[in-house]
Order: structure tokens, then sequence, then C-alpha cells
């Protein structure tokens, strides 16, 4: 797993390093870490680095310092580099001499002859000029968005722009952008991997993310929060060997659908069936539009007719009445781990007595949207959705997969694993049924619920960025993609587990 770090985490850190590296070394490390991202931006982007301009947005305190230092580092390989002071008299001292000192220039934001906006003209001269930018406007201690000045300035860039550490705007731990805020191509990050990155739009707006090693690697405590990537999953996806069947590879048991709502059978039963499920047990009133889309499939009328589960997936589209409680009761009293989807949510957080039924030795993953989060928790998730997820995950001693682009899943523990999907294809109508039957695959296969979670939400969400784009050998590759229904979803998740797996092969 990679690690997420809070900045608090960080910080600690960083004072632990600093009792036996002095902080200007330290930070002159992190500036040369930038440096050597924006000259390897400029190289590929203009065909060289000497000659080329940069400028520089500078805050008050150490990001700013940073960002000067960088462009100390910039100017000595032949960088012009204008510093853009937006806290002239709180700039960091030693990182503007240095700048100075490489024959870099400054220039106050709102100098001399501003324009309408109070930008002075060097300023406004220094971004028109620029090949790229580096924001050094504000770092880990800052809230809130962007001021006046500065967002005015950002609004300006027409180039790209390289952010130190975070994108100045994002919030440092929730990742939420509540006004103006920078959206950068390249952030150059130090020690480890910041919530802001990885959650909600802060994601989108950090870009492309690159962690610099400053020294503190050896001085992090445990992460705050864990990513999945793609090789880990690959080689931990249960694959038949020599020595399995049918029933030691997973039996998994759907118990979704109804008159009404045939499709969420058929489309969690089918996720079942390509994720790994050495056998599929279908149980409810869909059976018959299962069998004819899925003939593998082991189909009934009920789930008491189902026979022998390793674990449930219930919920989807099984109603609200009476049949859909004595559906829900059945799964929690099996002693089988269960994914709660959909109408279960609903009736769970509607009746409290059917929390009763529950096998306490039994995992339970809750996979609520953030209105079905709502009901669980009595208002939704809102901008810290780690701690929102976290608190309901105690709460019902359960798994909590709360949904979006940034899925967040919390283990009763305090556990998180967190998968960002940078892209929003899975927003469609039948595509949590689909993410349901793999959570549930993986369940019956034996992987643990808190990894089956993030690897199933990986799959899926991988498996809707190929459907989209095509890359799923049904014709060429579109770089822009087209939206899918869950149906083009669910085709793609084989390709999706084959890219995965190949990820893990030894390079």
């Amino acid at each position: 797993m990679q690690g997420v770090w809070t900045p608090d985490q960080i910080r600690g850190a960083e004072q632990r390093l600093f009792a036996r590296t002095p902080e200007p070394a330290v930070m002159r490390r992190a500036a040369y870490a930038v440096a050597g991202q924006c000259a390897r931006m400029l190289a590929d982007q203009t065909g060289g680095v000497a000659g080329r301009r940069v400028a520089l947005l500078v805050g008050a305190g150490n990001n700013g310092g940073d960002a000067l230092w960088a462009g100390a580092f910039l100017r000595r390989r032949g960088v012009g580099v204008t510093a853009v002071l937006l806290a002239p008299d709180k700039t960091h001292e030693a990182g503007l001499a240095g700048l100075r000192r490489a024959g870099g220039r400054a220039v106050a934001a709102e100098g001399a002859n501003a324009d309408t906006a109070g930008i002075g003209a060097e300023a406004a001269d220094a971004l028109e000029r620029a090949d790229l930018v580096i924001d050094g406007i504000v770092g880990l201690s800052a809230r809130g968005p962007l001021r006046p000045t500065a967002a005015e300035l950002v609004r300006r860039v027409l180039v790209p722009i390289v952010s130190v550490d975070l994108p100045s705007g994002v919030d440092p731990v929730s990742g939420a952008v509540e006004g103006p805020a920078v959206s950068a191509d390249v952030t150059v990050t130090f020690g480890g991997l910041k919530p802001c990155h990885v959650l909600g739009t802060g994601a989108v707006h950090s870009g492309e993310v690159t962690v610099a090693g400053i020294g503190i690697t050896e001085e992090l405590p445990e992460p705050e929060i864990a990513l999945l990537d793609a090789a880990e999953i690959g080689e931990e996806w249960p694959i038949p060997g020599p020595a399995d069947d049918k029933y030691s590879t997973g039996v998994v048991g759907i118990a979704a659908g109804s008159a009404t709502y045939p499709g969420a059978a058929v489309l969690a039963t089918g996720a079942a069936v390509q994720a790994t499920a050495g056998m599929v047990r279908y149980a409810g009133p869909a059976a018959d539009e299962v069998r004819a889309r899925w003939p593998e499939v082991v189909a009934t009328g009920s789930v008491g007719d189902a026979g022998r589960v390793q674990a449930w997936a219930v919920g989807p589209g099984i109603g609200l009445g009476a049949s859909g409680r004595d559906v829900l009761r059945f799964v929690l009293e099996s002693g089988r781990p269960v994914c709660a989807d959909a109408d279960s949510i609903t009736i769970l957080a509607d009746d409290e007595t059917m929390w009763d039924s529950r096998d306490p030795d039994a995992p339970l993953v809750l996979t609520p949207h953030a209105g079905e989060f709502a009901r669980l928790a009595g208002e939704r998730p809102g901008v810290d959705r780690v701690s929102a997820a976290r608190e309901v995950a105690a709460r019902y001693d359960a798994f909590l997969l709360l949904k979006g682009n940034t899925t967040v899943i919390a283990a009763p523990d305090g556990r998180v694993v967190v998968n960002d999907a940078r892209q929003a294809w899975p927003a469609t109508a039948g595509s949590g049924d689909v993410l349901t039957g793999l959570i549930a695959a993986l369940l019956a296969a034996g992987v643990e619920p808190l990894r089956a979670c993030g690897h199933a939400t990986h799959v899926h969400s991988l498996a809707a960025e190929l459907a989209a784009h095509g890359g799923t050998g049904d014709g060429p590759r579109s770089e822009a993609g087209a939206p899918i229904g869950a149906s083009a979803l669910l085709a793609a998740v084989p390709h999706a587990i084959r890219a995965v797996r190949d990820a893990a092969l030894p390079s």
C-alpha cells in the first residue's frame, strides 16, 4: 500500500528530522526537487531550459521559501526568474536573498502602475512572459480559498503550473475546494502524499503528484490513509490454481432484484461471474432473467432455496417491503460475510431491530452513496469524508464504503483505504449493482473485507474507464471517451482484471 499522511503527521516528522539536519538544508532539498521537475517540464514543452522564463507566486512562510530557493536553482541553469511577492514584508528572507544572489528578480504583486484589478505592471508582465509558473502561495497550514489578489494572479496564468507541496486554496486535510484555488499541472510534495492529493476535488487540482524524498521517511508514523496500486491488486486478485475447483474458489450468493427491478439482479450477478467466483448462486424473483443472461448461474426463487454460499450480496432492487426485509434478515442471520447495498441500507437505517438479526462474527460491508450515508449517519458526509466514514464504520461495527469520485473505505478499527478514480464514468444507473457483485465475489474468495472493497472499487473504476475510452479491444481507443451504461462497465470487468494482473508481472 502507498501511504497518505496528515499535515500534522508530516510536520511532526519534519521536527524530528530537524533535530539532526538543519532546517535550511531540508528546505533546499525540497526546492531542488521542485526545480528539477520544472526543468524537465521546460525541456519537454519548450525544447530547452536556459533562456526560458519562470514566474514564482510567493506567499509568506516556508512554502514561499521553497519556491524562492527553487527559483534560485533554476536561475543558475540560465532560466529567467521573477518572484511575484504577495506579502513582501513577510517573505522568507533567506530564500529571497538566495534568489537575488543567483540573479533572480522580485516584484510586488500590488506594485506600481497597478491595473484595475490592483496587480502591479511588473507582476502582470512576469506572468504574461512566463513559460511556467511555480505556486508557492500557501502551504499545509493554510485553510480556505485564495485571497482576492492571489486569485487574480492565478486567473491570469496561461502556462503550466507546478505547485509546491499542495495547490494553494485546496484544503490540506479534506481536499475540499470552496473558492478560488490553483489547478496545478504537477504538484511536488515532500516526504509523502497528503490527503488533499487523493481526496475530493483536491485530487483533480493536484494534477500529477510527485513525491520528493527529503529525509523524513524513517521519521514517519503509520499513514492515516492507504492507497492500493494496480500491481498490488493484480497480485492479490483471486485466480484458480491447479488444485482448485468451483467450490474452493468462492461460492457467492446474490440476493437482488425484483419483478420491478430485474436489471439489478442481472448486473450484480454478472459482476460476480466476471470477477472471480467459482460458483454464483442467485436467489430472487428475477431468476428467469438471470438464467437467460448468465446460464452458468444456479438460480432459485428464494434465499431459502439458494444452498450454501461463502458470502452474500444483498440489496439492489429488493424493495423496502416485507419481502425485502425478510431477504435481508435471512442473509444477516446466515453467518456469512455480507455486502449490503441500496435497499438494504435503507431498511437498516429505518428499522433498528433489523440489526438484531446480524451475526456479530460475520463481516458486514455497507456501500452507501451520499444520500444513503445520510440515512445511516443522520447527515450527509460533508467535506471531511474520511472522518465521516470512520465514524459510521465504528458506530455500526461495519466496513463502510462511501461511494464517490474518490471512494473512501473505512474499517471498524479506523483503517482507511481510498480509491481516487479521477474520472466520473461510473456515475451511471446500475453501476453500484456491479460494484456490489464484485465485492461479494472477493469476500467469497476469502479476501479480507477492507482489501476486498479496495480491490473491487479500483477494478470497477478502471473497467468504467476502459469501456468509456474503447480500451476493451472492440475498436480504437478514444482519448476523449464517451458516456457508458452499467452493461458496458460490466463487460469491461475482465479487461480491467487483466490490466491489474499485467501490472503485477515482473518488469
